[in-house]
């Protein structure tokens, strides 16, 4: 199935489609950036100015949806390059086990397989090296996320205020 995956021309259009859309989620999460910053000057203009209380509550619910957006949008592109990630590194690992298994079947011959298992001990170590260098990425994304999670505990102690107070800043 994965190797059917990693050589179907269809599979490969998808990419493509799978690349315009990136573009398209990229141009939207840009765009949603933007109006953030514009709802956000706008209700500080307001606030400035002293404007009556639905007039508040709407530009409170334009700031949500746009920062909803921008999070979305920022998710959506963060998810793709993991997932495009993830498919790079399964072709990797397919191809090499590929020419595992064809070097394994070419070394019937004695003489020939002491040449082919340097090949194959080279094609390990370099697969070891993806593995190694794949876990010391996921151990990075883990000691990223607990330090995101004591500055944010951090902030909270020093600031008093509640995380729900945080969201409302972000």
């Amino acid at each position: 199935m994965f190797k059917f995956i990693s050589t179907s021309p269809l599979v490969a259009k998808l990419q493509y489609g799978m690349k315009i859309m990136f573009i398209s989620v990229l141009v939207l999460f840009i765009d949603s950036v933007n109006r953030v910053f514009k709802v956000t000057e706008e209700a500080s203009q307001n606030v400035e100015t002293g404007v009556r209380e639905a007039y508040r509550t709407d530009m409170q619910a334009r700031k949500f949806y746009s920062q909803r957006n921008m999070y979305l949008c920022g998710f959506t592109l963060f998810l793709s390059l993991i997932l495009n990630r993830l498919y790079l590194l399964l072709s990797d690992v397919i191809r090499y086990e590929e020419q595992i298994a064809e070097l394994k079947a070419r070394s019937g011959n004695a003489t020939k397989y002491a040449s082919i298992s340097k090949e194959v001990e080279a094609l390990r170590k370099e697969l070891e090296a993806k593995d190694k260098d794949f876990e010391r990425l996921k151990k990075q994304a883990d000691q990223n996320n607990k330090n995101y999670d004591e500055l944010v505990d951090k902030y909270v102690t020093d600031t008093g205020k509640s995380i729900s107070d945080i969201k409302k800043v972000l």
